[in-house]
């Protein structure tokens, strides 16, 4: 991620340091309505970011919110929540957002914390309470600030400007509440064999398939 950030900002000739570009726009990794046939570009838009503010953000929150839960959960278990949030974002953007472009990688980083704050939800009651408040509301808060943010460069950001998509962020938020709900409650037991897990998996793959069929046969980007 850092690095496609740094290849585009330094041997691209390009503003990217300040804000969302061209050069960004006909990268072959960010998400573009016209161009959805690509499919890896529904997952590859993680990798592009639209400037300084936009990486340092989301790489502060997955060192913040990834570190405690790898430490926990493992690598492999936060990197299924956080590309299921990636996923989502994009797909829920195709659909609730058909004609605007895609990069950074919010959706897994709300996936990230839709994952933290049911994992404090799960494991309270393990908790020091006022401990467990406090990482409760720290997560509300960032959510609150960070949404409200999305929502004002969505829709009253300037005619050339680069508008946010909040759609990615709350597919991305209940993708890793769904996902990570069951994930990070069953870390001491067989994934596998916990029946939540695969409810939640089914629940995730029939949104997936209804977006993909509107991707397909319904959007406006046809």
């Amino acid at each position: 991620m850092l690095a496609v950030f740094v290849y585009y900002a330094v041997w691209k000739p390009q503003q990217q340091w300040i804000t969302l570009d061209t050069g960004i726009l006909e990268s072959p990794l960010t998400y573009c309505p016209e161009k959805r046939e690509e499919a890896w570009r529904f997952l590859s838009y993680m990798l592009v970011h639209a400037g300084v503010q936009h990486i340092v953000g989301n790489l502060c929150m997955q060192l913040v919110l990834g570190i405690p839960l790898e430490m926990v959960h493992k690598g492999l278990r936060v990197g299924l929540v956080y590309l299921a949030g990636v996923l989502a974002g994009s797909l829920a953007s195709s659909i609730f957002d058909p004609l605007k472009s895609l990069v950074g990688a919010s959706g897994g980083v709300y996936a990230l914390m839709g994952g933290y704050f049911m994992n404090v939800i799960v494991n309270f009651r393990e908790m020091i309470p006022a401990f467990g408040i406090v990482r409760l509301l720290v997560i509300i808060l960032i959510v609150a600030s960070d949404m409200g943010f999305a929502l004002y460069r969505r829709f009253f950001v300037p005619a050339n400007g680069s508008p946010v998509s909040f759609a990615a962020h709350i597919a991305g938020g209940f993708a890793g509440m769904s996902i990570g709900y069951t994930v990070f409650s069953c870390f001491d037991k067989t994934l596998l064999k916990d029946p939540r897990f695969w409810i939640a998996i089914a629940a995730y793959v029939a949104c997936l398939l209804f977006a993909v069929f509107f991707n397909i046969f319904l959007s406006p980007a046809n």
